[in-house]
């Protein structure tokens, strides 16, 4: 029984609210007479209990007021509204807001309209502590009907996310901060799967390796290491995932270009929270440089120690104190005393005594003055007799600048002892010998104009050691034209003493007529009084296989290799300078991104080697569509652009375009295969539409993709609203990011009916987004974007897991298993990692596997790799069926589905829709469920709306059916009373 307005203000606390709070305090002393709630003691009781429970909140924040003030509002409303409001109570709300009075004004007028209102993580100004703090907060407005019915006050539930929201711009200025590390980084950084795929890498790494960032991130570490050093790779990785102590070894990659990188690779794992293995980082320092040197340096050892042993020269080390630290045998055959007694003894005990002394002291300044001595002294042969040796020796210094002896050679010049000059002479050629070994030697006695040439200098030009030379200016005539005006350059640098040396690399003519390229170095080796040059010795070398090689190199980095267009490289480096030119020039030019429509399909069915001439003979229509002046490159794939300059007539860009779609929708006559293609094509204008070559290709991109939505197979001009457009996609992405761990994602139910009793068999999960500003959000709308981020893996497992759960909770309510359907993207099935294993969850909630059914696309059997055989097969040794979707809209043919172990075959509604009415979808759905049952699939027909369509179904032999005429996707509640659960 309730009691009379009377009698409850007489039972009434004339102390409530109990407690001692400030926002109790308030209450109790507040003149509430004026408002619409009246005296406090004539307050109903469910008034007061509703208070009470609102005061007693820790969290959310409360507050309820209207156009008269505030009414009430609980201490965690004081504290997330700051210092000044606890005097609140009764006052306009805007009194107590700090910069916010339009904000307050707003959202009152608004919901006393009868609309609630809904803002996350607003940002607002609040007065904590003395000072201004910015704080985050979700706060959600609905309207408090008065008396009459109509709002007359608005309750707000204020959430603090101030926490969160600082997180995630800490976690962005972190990843910022990474990425900005990883880009800059000197050596090859790269983020690995645990099973070695690269999963990020930066220019360093593709420089170092010779590949495009695309590239690598299509392929595994194994793919680009050397197969010797694959083995210890593994290795290393298994060490590093079970202790998790970083690995680093030395080995051999492969540059894109054939050769070999020696490196050094050090790799961390990257542990997740929970402290379990989530990628890896690896360092990559390029050795190949110190491997060549270290190779050079033994070479030059080798080829030293050959040298030496075989040199009728004496070579020979003397230490710091002056003893023998080495000889070659040479010196052994003079001296007649053997190696073993020469080494420790002291070099002055074997000169003659006259020149003992000199010598010494030669040494000790030669030592002083950190310069080469050239001496003559005599030594005793082993027949007692002197011979005189013309030495050549230099002081030998340590790192540390310490003195190590001397090193020297010394020749036996006995003979020619009175001839100075010719002496002279010979050691100058010798030294030249020596030092250009395998290369032509030429010598030019500058004011003759003579010139003399080695046998191996005519050797390299193709004449034989009779061809005469006619000095000079038959070499001059020699040097290709366009090589010889930088080659006199150089050479009178040299001669006129502005450069010490002269070398340069250029083409001169062969016997053959060919041109060969050689590389030239040369020294002045002597002047007269006045510093003109009287004569220059140089060496030359053939460079032409280098040259070859570089060229190839060239090609490689700059030149698709299937097609022989530019590539993506050699077409930024085109369309920039392009750019300039036109800014220049002030002619615009146009940018034309041409994509071929279903060449997926045909590459996938037809096999690459089709697909490979396809985009052959294709690139070869686009070239002879445009002018030699315009420049067509395939960026990869089946994208390819084309750069139209000197445009004085805009239409030229029109016909261009028409004239590419005309020619790709020819047919393509491959061997006895015939294809049919058509393009889309993007066309944006410099400077028109951006000013930079990077916006150029962006909207390029953007205006093919719009060509490609509006029907394929012709071309689209670029508009702004287009940028709006990507700008708009990429926020949704960006949503979806937090829409699973925001409970954003709901799983609904679509009922399967069995077409001959009319009862409910199973069911298929369907998937939907209620975005939080966007309202409900279609598969449709957001799955490419899941699949194209790699979200898709995450969100479809995630389905997985409710509907297994869903089965099992109907399942042991029926006392039978209940069979939930779940679509399993293409991009998902095909994934080198899967979250959840499916057979095993369900095994783990003690569910059968034919209480989930796969619902897979007719291309995922196209592309059918050895992971996607092996995953049917471990669904198909699970118990779980598997159903193809949409059947008859893409390419599957008879052998596959005998070839994979298929359960259902699902009618596409878009035969399904005129079934009762079109005689030629009728006969379609008639062939494909004759031809399923011979196979021993089941069907279910998708899309059913009319009783008629139902009956044409059953007619034709349809075991299954949904649809609109049956049941809406519905909750699982919805779903349990359909099944007479209560």
């Amino acid at each position: 029984m309730v009691p009379e307005q009377g009698e409850m203000t007489k039972s009434a606390n004339p102390e409530w609210p109990v407690g001692t709070g400030e926002m109790r305090t308030l209450i109790r002393r507040h003149d509430w007479a004026s408002t619409a709630l009246g005296p406090l003691p004539r307050w109903p009781q469910c008034l007061r209990n509703t208070a009470d429970i609102l005061l007693a909140l820790p969290m959310p924040g409360i507050l309820l007021w209207s156009a008269e003030g505030v009414m009430l509002y609980n201490d965690a409303y004081a504290e997330l509204a700051g210092d000044r409001h606890p005097w609140l109570l009764g006052r306009k709300v805007q009194e107590g807001s700090t910069g916010h009075t339009d904000f307050h004004t707003t959202v009152l007028k608004t919901v006393l309209s009868g609309r609630s209102l809904a803002y996350r993580d607003q940002e607002f100004l609040v007065r904590r502590n003395g000072g201004l703090q910015p704080v985050w907060l979700n706060l959600d407005f609905s309207p408090v009907p008065g008396e009459s019915g109509e709002p007359a006050g608005v309750l707000a539930i204020i959430t603090d996310t101030t926490p969160r929201v600082l997180m995630e711009q800490a976690l962005r200025s972190s990843e910022a901060r990474l990425s900005e590390i990883f880009a800059r980084a000197k050596v090859g950084l790269s983020e690995l799967s645990l099973d070695g795929s690269f999963l990020r890498v930066n220019d360093e790494l593709c420089s170092m390796l010779g590949r495009s960032r695309e590239e690598l991130l299509s392929k595994g570490v194994p793919d680009v290491t050397h197969p010797d050093d694959i083995p210890k790779s593994i290795d290393a990785l298994g060490v590093l995932l079970g202790t998790g102590e970083a690995a680093s070894l030395d080995k051999r990659y492969l540059h894109s270009g054939g050769g070999i990188v020696f490196a050094r690779s050090s790799i961390s794992r990257l542990d997740d929270e929970e402290g379990q293995p989530s990628s890896l980082l690896a360092v990559t320092v390029d050795l190949t440089a110190r491997k060549l040197a270290e190779q050079a340096l033994a070479d030059s050892e080798a080829r030293f120690r050959a040298l030496a042993e075989t040199s009728p020269a004496l070579i020979w080390h003397l230490d710091p104190e002056g003893h023998v630290r080495y000889v070659n045998p040479r010196t052994s055959e003079l001296t007649g005393v053997a190696t073993e007694q020469l080494l420790g003894a002291g070099w002055r005990d074997f000169l003659h005594p006259e020149d003992g002394p000199g010598y010494i002291e030669a040494l000790t300044q030669a030592q002083q003055e950190r310069k080469s001595l050239h001496y003559r002294f005599r030594v005793r042969d082993r027949e007692g007799q002197w011979h005189w040796l013309a030495t050549h020796a230099s002081p030998w210094f340590q790192e540390d600048g310490s003195y190590a002896g001397h090193v020297g050679i010394s020749l036996d010049v006995t003979e020619t002892v009175l001839a100075e000059e010719e002496l002279t002479v010979s050691n100058e050629r010798l030294k030249l010998a020596i030092e250009g070994s395998g290369d032509g030697i030429w010598d030019w006695d500058i004011p003759t104009n003579k010139m003399l040439y080695s046998p191996r200098f005519k050797e390299i030009l193709g004449l034989s050691e009779d061809d005469v030379l006619e000095g000079y200016s038959d070499w001059e005539q020699r040097v290709h034209p366009e090589d010889l005006h930088p080659t006199l350059t150089a050479l009178r640098a040299c001669l006129t003493g502005r450069s010490a040396s002269f070398q340069s690399e250029y083409r001169m003519s062969c016997r053959d007529g060919e041109w060969k390229w050689i590389m030239t170095r040369a020294v002045v080796v002597a002047r007269d009084v006045h510093g003109q040059p009287l004569r220059m010795t140089g060496t030359v070398s053939d460079i032409s296989e280098k040259r070859r090689s570089e060229e190839i190199i060239w090609r490689h980095a700059n030149f698709d290799t299937l097609t022989g267009l530019p590539n993506r490289r050699l077409f930024r480096d085109r369309l920039d300078h392009d750019a300039r030119k036109s800014q220049r020039s002030g002619e615009p030019l146009a940018l034309l991104f041409i994509d071929l429509d279903r060449f997926k399909e045909a590459n996938d069915l037809l096999g690459h080697d089709i697909g490979d001439q396809l985009l052959i003979e294709a690139a070869s229509r686009i070239n002879g569509c445009v002018r030699a002046s315009d420049t067509v490159a395939r960026l990869g794939g089946d994208e390819f652009t084309a750069i139209l300059t000197d445009l004085d007539d805009l239409t030229h860009v029109e016909i261009v375009a028409q004239k590419m779609i005309d020619s790709l929708a020819a047919p393509f006559q491959l061997g006895n295969e015939v294809v049919y293609l058509s393009a889309s094509i993007g066309i944006t204008l410099f400077p028109n539409d951006a000013a930079t070559p990077e916006n150029l290709i962006r909207n390029a991109d953007q205006a093919m993709y719009a060509a490609k939505s509006n029907g394929r197979n012709q071309f689209s001009y670029f508009t702004r609203s287009m940028q709006q457009e990507a700008h708009n996609r990429l926020r949704l992405i960006g949503d979806l990011r937090n829409a699973l761990a925001g409970n954003q994602l709901r799983v609904l139910y679509q009922p399967v009916i069995d077409l001959r009793t009319g009862a409910i068999s199973k069911a298929e999960a369907l998937l939907r987004w209620q975005h939080p500003k966007l309202g409900m959000i279609d598969p449709p709308r957001f799955i490419p974007f899941a699949e194209e981020s790699g979200l898709i893996n995450e969100i479809g497992e995630w389905v997985f897991l409710e509907a297994a759960r869903c089965s099992r909770h109907f399942g042991s309510r029926l006392g039978k298993p209940f069979q939930i359907s779940v679509n399993k993207s293409p991009v998902q099935f095909m994934s080198r990692s899967e979250q959840a294993d499916w057979p095993s969850h369900l095994k783990n909630l003690g569910l059968p596997g034919s209480s989930i059914s796969v619902e897979i696309t007719e291309g995922l059997l196209l592309n059918a790799s050895s992971r996607v055989a092996e995953r049917l097969l471990q669904y198909r040794d699970a118990g779980i069926q598997v159903a193809i979707d949409d059947f008859g809209t893409g390419y599957s043919s008879m052998a596959y589905l005998r070839r994979f172990d298929i359960d259902y075959l699902k009618i596409d509604q878009s035969f399904v829709r005129d079934v009762a009415t079109d005689p030629g979808d009728r006969a379609i759905v008639r062939s494909m469920i004759a031809m399923a049952h011979e196979l021993g699939l089941q069907v279910i027909a998708e899309g059913i709306e009319t009783p008629e369509q139902k009956a044409s179904l059953m007619e034709a032999g349809c075991d299954y059916g949904q649809g609109f005429l049956f049941s809406r996707a519905i909750t699982q509640e919805e779903l349990g009373r359909a099944l007479g659960m209560n």
